[in-house]
């Protein structure tokens, strides 16, 4: 069978499968499970057009990958066969561990499990699988290997994991700022001393890089409207296992009805292969599938977070620079009281809040090296002209207020 197929990609135009490993991992059911689920969660909700999925993103950072490997071996640096095979495994690998509506529901369907943890053991499953063929790919992944390059390449603050989600997740919703010179970053890329540096010819680019992933997690990743959907949906799933613990039937497939009965935590699902056979078979169709059923369900406060779900009449959703105030609060829940009767323990399903992050670039951890003209390596923060990097490697908080329209305008003093 001739395994070196080609896949035509609407950011980067024909991608090749290059081995017959690699397009036997694209074929196995883990990696073609990522198809049903979107890499954007609900931001289709805000852009229409966020429909792609982790399998395209998984792919496209396959091809990044194949390119810096070109690049590199083109500027003398040694790359075996094995290596390249390795982390072109790794890089397509990355994201397997992630569940329904990717990090939306996160540490909600199995308590303080992250994708990574997950993302670990599908690699070790799926290794036996292959007798042992990803031993290096997973070295690389857990960034256990010498030559250090590889991991960076896989998972760094200049990775081609975050170059392909920029690329696609700008192409995809039209937000022209997170539009990256993802070509011109590759070709300026180098190795010194097994690390991985860029020419400082490259060095604007980068800057364009850190400031397009500030602005996309603003506009879109953190857009007020994405962030009131999620938590909607986080409210939907634990009100079903609210009412699921507490004896009431719910419609699920049979994956998801194993998460909604159970009580699964980190120690437990460790120790039980089975949660992770469950794991395997969920995607975005089982949370879904279930919504638009429960939209008919008996509980109210199901049946009416579900219905405003499904016909995007969402919760309306305030971003403040500060707290909100007790005496805010209090108003808040006052006027839900009055409105749905709701009691104390029900006012979790209609007034939420959350702080939420961002930080486009981290100088106290596995920064972005420069490759001077003097040969000198410097860092990006010291090496860029830009005045403004300091305030992006400037962690931002910001906090969001949910709550039903059925309230009215609330009157939230809001510093932007």
């Amino acid at each position: 069978m001739n395994k070196k197929k080609i896949i035509n990609d609407p950011v980067y135009g024909f991608v090749s499968i290059p081995s017959g490993l690699i397009f036997d991992l694209i074929q196995h059911p883990y990696f073609q499970r990522l198809r049903y689920i979107k890499q954007v969660s609900m931001t289709h909700l805000v852009y229409p057009g966020a429909l792609h999925t982790r399998f395209q993103h998984a792919i496209g950072a396959m091809h990044l990958m194949s390119l810096a490997i070109v690049t590199l071996k083109a500027k003398g640096v040694a790359i075996s066969e094995e290596e390249e095979e390795a982390a072109l495994a790794a890089i397509l690998l990355h994201d397997i561990g992630h569940g329904p509506f990717s990090h939306s529901l996160e540490h909600t369907i199995i308590n303080g499990v992250s994708h990574e943890l997950l993302s670990s053991l599908l690699m070790d499953r799926i290794n036996k699988d292959f007798e042992g063929k990803l031993d290096l790919a997973i070295i690389m992944f857990n960034n256990k290997y010498q030559r250090n390059f590889f991991h960076q390449l896989v998972s760094s603050q200049l990775d081609t994991d975050r170059m392909d989600y920029l690329c696609r997740d700008s192409f995809f919703t039209g937000v022209s700022e997170g539009v990256i010179s993802f070509d011109r970053i590759i070709a300026m890329l180098f190795v010194v001393d097994d690390e991985l540096v860029v020419e400082q010819k490259g060095i604007y680019s980068v800057e364009k890089f850190l400031i397009a992933r500030r602005l996309m997690y603003w506009q879109v990743y953190l857009h007020k409207t994405v962030v009131g959907a999620e938590q909607l949906l986080i409210k939907i799933l634990q009100r079903a296992k609210q009412l699921s613990n507490s004896g009431v039937s719910m419609f699920a497939t049979p994956a998801f009805s194993w998460f909604l009965t159970q009580k699964i935590d980190k120690s437990n699902f460790l120790a039980d292969e089975s949660h992770l056979d469950w794991f395997t078979r969920l995607d975005d169709t089982d949370i879904m599938s279930a919504i638009k059923t429960w939209v008919q369900h008996e509980d109210k406060i199901l049946r009416v977070m579900c219905q405003k779900l499904m016909s995007r009449e969402l919760y309306r959703t305030v971003m403040s620079n500060e707290p909100f105030s007790e005496e805010l609060m209090a108003e808040v829940y006052r006027r839900v009281k009055s409105h749905f009767h709701a009691s104390d323990d029900e006012l979790q399903y209609y007034v939420f809040t959350q702080a939420i992050h961002n930080s486009a670039y981290d100088i106290h951890q596995d920064t972005i090296k420069i490759l001077m003209k003097t040969g000198e390596i410097s860092d990006i923060a010291e090496a860029s002209d830009l005045s403004n990097l300091e305030a992006l490697a400037k962690k931002v908080q910001k906090f969001t207020l949910c709550y039903p329209k059925e309230l009215g305008y609330i009157s939230i003093p809001v510093k932007i």
